[in-house]
């Protein structure tokens, strides 16, 4: 086992909470398997396998009916696994994929059959490389034509420095994490009005509510995160989605159980599970 190893939930409990028909995980994983899809060498963690057949079970587990697989950054930009995972899903997941400017266009357009429908721009040093945004922007450029989108993830002290970056690129862009808050500032730090006031210029912008066991510090059911992601879901609910994310080991069944709490009305959760990502992903 490396150091820098990462887990996955052993047993994760089921769920009191039923997601709607039709209900999406927009924000999952595929890792490896290692002997058929190696991890790259310069990742800066390693995971256990969690192939497709573990996600989808644990989708089927959960109560959903499809998946969004954003490639993993220990996977890099060998989308192999997602792809894999894609082909084999039935129609029941879309992927967002990570690449570099020397792909090849008859690349991009066999992801897109494949079901990508956006690149992630990962802008947290501790988990890769810095790329320069000149290089961002050509990639950009290839796939605004596909229709796809940005996911960008960064933490929220940086927001400042890299939002004139974010509002000048040709694509939605769809926010991970809700932007990493600090969740002992609290909602109403300028830090986060700031992100919530760009979402209310730029309604190309869309966010996600997910990983409240990131941000935590009091753990399950993470009442200090609560408002953060209800606030996202009250003032944008036509552009908030929602996932596991499961790269570490939190109970899965404790992330679903959080949605009734972040989205308290049937009509909320039907657009945040069902409505906004099948809008982004499938239409």
């Amino acid at each position: 086992m490396s150091p820098g190893y990462i887990p996955f939930h052993p047993n994760p409990s089921k769920p009191t909470y039923t997601p709607p028909a039709g209900a999406v995980d927009a924000h999952c994983h595929v890792f490896g398997p290692e002997s058929r899809f190696p991890y790259a060498p310069e990742r800066k963690y390693t995971p256990c396998d969690a192939p497709k057949e573990k996600l989808f079970a644990l989708r089927d587990f959960l109560g959903f009916d499809k998946n969004v697989i954003v490639q993993a950054s220990c996977h890099s930009k060998d989308n192999r696994a997602m792809i894999d995972a894609l082909e084999s899903s039935s129609n029941k997941a879309r992927g967002v994929a990570f690449v570099g400017e020397e792909v090849a266009d008859a690349e991009l357009k066999a992801m897109d059959r494949a079901g990508v429908r956006g690149v992630r721009f990962n802008f947290v040093r501790r988990l890769v490389d810095f790329r320069p945004r000149e290089v961002l922007n050509r990639i950009a450029g290839r796939i605004a034509p596909l229709n796809w989108h940005i996911v960008v993830y960064f933490e929220m002290a940086d927001l400042p420095e890299l939002e004139s970056f974010f509002t000048a690129l040709p694509t939605t862009v769809v926010v991970d994490h809700m932007g990493t808050p600090d969740v002992t500032k609290g909602v109403a730090h300028p830090e986060n009005q700031r992100f919530h006031r760009l979402l209310e210029r730029r309604r190309s912008f869309w966010v996600k509510a997910t990983c409240p066991e990131r941000m935590t510090i009091a753990g399950p059911p993470y009442d200090d995160v609560v408002p953060f992601a209800k606030s996202l879901v009250e003032k944008f609910p036509d552009r908030v989605i929602w996932g596991t994310m499961k790269k570490a080991a939190p109970d899965d069944g404790a992330l679903v159980d959080y949605i009734p709490r972040i989205a308290p009305t049937a009509a909320a959760q039907k657009a945040l599970l069902v409505d906004n990502p099948t809008r982004l992903y499938w239409s």
